[in-house]
């Protein structure tokens, strides 16, 4: 009943939040309109995502009730409720925008609460409904095993969200960049350029209702693999409530973390962030050690606990470091696009590449440590550690696109200097905070992955994987070379859907006044575009990773399918790192000479920046977010239909 009433409380701090954003300025008539665009752009196509989401959600429920009704019953909870957190928080944040513009016409301190606020609706929705799911599931059914159901529905819904928001967001944005910065010469967020409100609706259904679904399968994915291996080490009691115990005390303390956010503030945006991080983080870890001494288990269970706790700062810190816009490795990539744009992605790719080093050290050392202190079960308790601060971690990366937002409507409906500049600085901390929201979210899949991993060698008795075996060689190639796959795919779609945007701009701008400033363009014909060609292109990706485990695992058996999960976990962790890293640093290399440096907007180095970072668009915002939710998926497919490949 504890785990409950901290879901309820988390709820009732929603409702909170809520009403207190009703209450906000929406600002001019233009600045509502604007966001108005923004928000049918952003509800049509989730809309549509979910029409066609629900063929295959259908089509799976109907295969779990042939191996087991509550299975079937878990997994349609668990696509339910990952479609209302997603929905929900891109709901906010659309609604939040113009909000958060105005409120920096009085003060930055006022704009980042209103933006932040709309980012904690989003974080404490995602952990409350998922924890209140898997309890409640628990209490009906008594046994954790066919929660991996409720896992399997979030899986479902996180990949399509992530892959289909995904593609229409780099889409729009390429179109948005390559017509009107480099052809045109336009600066961001033009009202003029055709795809900028497809740009904006973009970050919505990508970087909110995307992300959101995607850390939502990641928090009940752990919870419930460590609640399987609690079962399998002690059997049902206390090792089984733990995880859900302290994922319940972090939601507790990241409502406490919320109110430490720093309204005063002049210009360290960042700062004020990373207190709420620590003192979530901090308050999670005393909670969690009183747990330990109040249930009288070992201290090792804390100490496993701790380890995840750290890890996901660390791996927080890491993706800061390179693709900070303070950072060297952003700025070395800055300088070298002073030799033009291939310079640039050279050194951006190699950027990516490198900073694979601190986070795969540190996930392997915290899987050593959380082993030693309580074996198996100890994996799955640092993952839990990591995420049982996730509705502080969630509400600081749904930020971003808000505050992304109010900088397009800002520029777009003509606010003063100061009211843009305030802008201007919460959306530069913004795109940090979304490259460390996504480096979290690829570091703690890993984990994940890997505590889902070890309940399918404990439900398929597997005690080792043998090398020697020509089927597992086979079979670990073959998951070795499916990130890479699934990669190519998602790169595709990006520009193919890219390429029918671009097209489309190019025409409207040839109308002499929508150049001029004097016709409006038709902003929801590109919104259409984007949003048809990404529901076509996220089918194929999707099967690719349905598919997968199942052929496998019928044609070569649950050992080989052991293999083709190792596989694609250790290739997909680094290339989704390099990836995500490499895309975020580019960005911010653009951002770092828009602020006046190395000749600042316009010239030949800004030319090249642009380049990098319309490469990078697909890098960090589709493949490789996509690409965590394909280790964890493969792996709880793997799970659930075990009957079939014995």
């Amino acid at each position: 009943m504890f785990v409950i009433a901290c879901c309820v409380l988390g709820f009732f701090f929603v409702i909170m939040l809520y009403l207190g954003l009703e209450k906000e300025d929406k600002g001019t008539k233009e600045m509502v309109r604007l966001s108005s665009f923004i928000q049918q752009g952003a509800k049509t196509f989730l809309h549509e995502e979910y029409k066609s989401l629900s063929v295959f959600v259908i089509l799976f429920t109907l295969i779990l009730l042939y191996l087991d009704f509550r299975l079937a019953f878990s997994f349609l909870l668990g696509a339910l409720f990952s479609a209302i957190a997603g929905n929900l928080g891109m709901r906010m944040s659309t609604s939040s925008n113009t909000k958060s513009a105005q409120a920096a016409r009085s003060g930055l301190g006022r704009a980042l609460k209103i933006a932040f606020s709309s980012g904690s609706i989003m974080g404490m929705t995602t952990v409350s409904l998922g924890l209140i799911g898997i309890s409640l599931l628990y209490m009906v059914f008594g046994e954790p095993e066919v929660i991996f159901g409720y896992g399997f529905g979030a899986s479902m819904i996180a990949l399509f969200a992530r892959v289909g928001g995904g593609i229409y967001t780099k889409a729009a944005d390429i179109a948005a960049d390559t017509v009107g910065k480099l052809e045109r010469s336009m600066p961001e967020d033009d009202p003029r350029n055709p795809a900028v409100i497809a740009d904006q609706v973009g970050d919505n259904v990508g970087d909110v209702a995307g992300m959101g679904s995607d850390l939502f399968e990641s928090y009940v994915d752990a919870i419930i693999a460590t609640m399987v291996m609690g079962a399998a080490v002690a059997g049902l009691g206390d090792f089984v409530a733990i995880p859900m115990l302290v994922s319940g005390l972090g939601i507790l303390s990241s409502i406490i973390g919320y109110f430490f956010i720093n309204l005063k503030l002049k210009r360290d945006v960042e700062k004020a962030l990373d207190k709420c991080i620590y003192i979530s983080t901090f308050l999670t870890a005393l909670f969690s050690y009183l747990l330990t001494v109040y249930l009288g288990v070992e201290i090792e269970i804390f100490y496993a606990v701790l380890t995840g706790l750290v890890l996901g700062i660390i791996i927080g810190k890491s993706s800061e470091y390179y693709t900070s816009m303070d950072s060297k490795p952003t700025i070395n990539i800055a300088r070298e696009s002073r030799a033009g744009a291939a310079t640039n992605i050279i050194s951006g790719l190699a950027t990516g590449m490198e900073s694979n080093i601190i986070p795969v050290i540190a996930i392997g050392a915290a899987m050593i440590l959380s082993y030693n202190f309580a074996g198996i079960y100890g994996i799955g308790l640092a993952a839990i550690g990591m995420f049982a601060p996730l509705g502080t971690t969630l509400s600081i990366d749904s930020y971003g696109p808000t505050v992304d937002n109010a900088e397009g409507i800002a520029k777009m409906s003509g606010l003063k200097k100061e009211a843009r500049k305030r802008c201007e600085v919460l959306d530069a901390v913004g795109n940090t905070t979304a490259a460390i929201g996504t480096g979290f979210a690829i570091g703690s899949a890993a984990l994940a992955s890997l505590a889902l991993f070890s309940s399918y060698a404990y439900a398929t008795r597997l005690s080792a994987i043998s090398l020697l075996s020509p089927q597992v060689i086979v079979a670990l190639f073959l998951g070795a070379l499916l990130p890479f796959l699934f990669t190519s795919m998602t790169m595709r779609s990006v520009g193919k859907t890219a390429s029918k945007m671009v097209h489309e701009a190019r025409r409207q701008l040839k109308n002499k006044d929508i150049l001029k400033g004097k016709k409006t363009p038709d902003y929801q014909r590109c919104i259409k575009i984007s949003s048809d060609a990404a529901l076509k292109e996220m089918i194929l990706p999707g099967v690719l990773a349905i598919g997968s485990p199942l052929v496998v695992g019928i044609l070569l058996g649950v050992e080989a399918l052991g293999g083709l999960l190792a596989g694609t976990i250790a290739t997909g962790l680094i290339l989704a790192i390099t990836l995500a890293n490499a895309g975020g640093a580019w960005d911010n290399a653009k951002k770092y000479v828009e602020q006046g440096h190395l000749g600042g907007e316009g010239s030949f180095v800004h030319k090249s920046t642009i380049v990098g970072d319309t490469v990078g668009d697909p890098f960090k915002d589709t493949c490789g977010p996509s690409l965590d939710i394909l280790l964890k998926l493969m792996s709880i497919i793997a799970i659930v239909f075990i009957p079939l490949f014995i």
